[in-house]
């Protein structure tokens, strides 16, 4: 099923945008484990839509309410946790009078050929991005496990729209011109990959150089003054992971973590380590040298192949990047046609939406990575 995700720990998504609740239920997470619920909260305000001028004016809390799963004091019992999110602030008439004109980037016409005129239309049914807050139930959950086992996991923003993050310029950017390629990052083997100072609830733009966020929030207000929206790349790193985790071929760390990341509505591509840059690259530089540390453990020099070899950790930091599209209801006019009468219109999106979703989605692919690394983990 595709609501479905996991192989040692089993997530099922549910709901829709405009149904009375979305949810999820995780299977498989140990009993005896202490969640600090406080700390999900704020994790998942994060996400939350309506709390800047520069997301959808849709307010939800997103405050979750657990069915099962715990016993006393936040503690797992080992039964599968289940947890429901009601929405509160749903407009559905904003989507009667465009129910027959698929939106330009949407799901709409897709969603209407697999399930004819059932589908959910209302903010897009559950091809929303409005499903990956349960995700970020699931994940901040799971963030706290893995921070038990001494993993981390931290994303920021790269790039939103042209404006890049200057920290995120790096020494493995040689071998292609930098208009040429995505973000790259070095990580030193045996220091923290990367300072990531917005890794924060408080935080709402995480990005290494500070001086951006201005530019960033001017671009969005630009965008969204123009009818328009933005898109942008975020980075994630997963450190801690002891080298072994994972298989080759199709149960890869590369396959399992790009399985979950791309049922993010928004994501369009990914890459691990230097990404297509190593196409670019002779072997002599995108090789990653091993050597020993201070402690006597082996490590690489540098981290072109993002922390994967064959599909298996090799103990150094876990770093792949997402490409988030721009979101695609904008007030601007665009090309559909009316599915009822058979004519080309030009379409108009009704509602509220996000002028740039990167920022919202930073927890999303922390709490999508946390999912994916901890299921391999127990599989190891």
């Amino acid at each position: 099923m595709s609501s479905f995700y996991g192989e040692n720990i089993k997530m099922a998504v549910f709901g829709q945008s405009h149904a009375p609740g979305i949810g999820v239920t995780i299977d498989g997470i140990p009993a005896g484990k202490k969640i600090d619920f406080d700390r999900l909260s704020a994790f998942l305000r994060r996400r939350a839509p309506g709390r800047d001028p520069y997301s959808t004016p849709r307010n939800e809390s997103d405050v979750p309410e657990f069915i099962c799963g715990f016993s006393e004091g936040g503690v797992t019992c080992g039964a599968p946790v289940t947890a429901i999110i009601r929405n509160k602030d749903t407009r559905s008439s904003d989507y009667a009078a465009i129910a027959d004109v698929p939106r330009p980037g949407h799901a709409d016409y897709t969603a209407l050929v697999k399930y004819g005129p059932s589908r959910d239309a209302a903010g897009g049914g559950h091809f929303s991005g409005r499903l990956t807050a349960p995700v970020c139930v699931a994940g901040g959950i799971v963030l706290q496990l893995l921070e038990d086992m001494g993993v981390t996991v931290k994303a920021r923003i790269v790039s939103l729209g042209k404006v890049r993050d200057d920290g995120a310029e790096a020494a493995c950017d040689k071998g292609a011109a930098r208009e040429d390629r995505g973000p790259a990052v070095d990580f030193p083997a045996s220091s923290p990959a990367v300072d990531f100072p917005a890794s924060s609830p408080a935080i709402d733009f995480p990005v290494s150089n500070l001086a951006v966020e201005n530019a960033m929030k001017q671009a969005i207000e630009e965008a969204k003054a123009a009818g328009d929206s933005l898109g942008g790349v975020l980075e994630c790193v997963v450190e801690g992971v002891p080298a072994g985790v994972g298989d080759p071929m199709f149960g890869g760390l590369e396959n399992r973590i790009s399985g979950i990341v791309f049922g993010i509505p928004a994501v369009k591509g990914i890459e691990f380590g230097s990404g297509f840059a190593c196409a670019s690259m002779p072997g002599s530089e995108n090789n990653d040298g091993f050597c020993f540390d201070e402690n006597g453990k082996v490590v690489t020099e540098t981290n072109n192949c993002g922390g994967i070899l064959g599909g298996i950790s090799n103990g150094m930091p876990i770093v792949f990047r997402v490409a988030i599209k721009p979101t695609p209801s904008i007030a601007k006019p665009q090309k559909s046609v009316d599915l009822k009468t058979g004519e080309q219109v030009i379409l108009k999106v009704p509602g509220r939406h996000d002028p740039c979703i990167v920022p919202r989605a930073v927890p999303v692919i922390e709490a999508a990575a946390a999912i994916a690394v901890y299921d391999a983990i127990l599989g190891r």
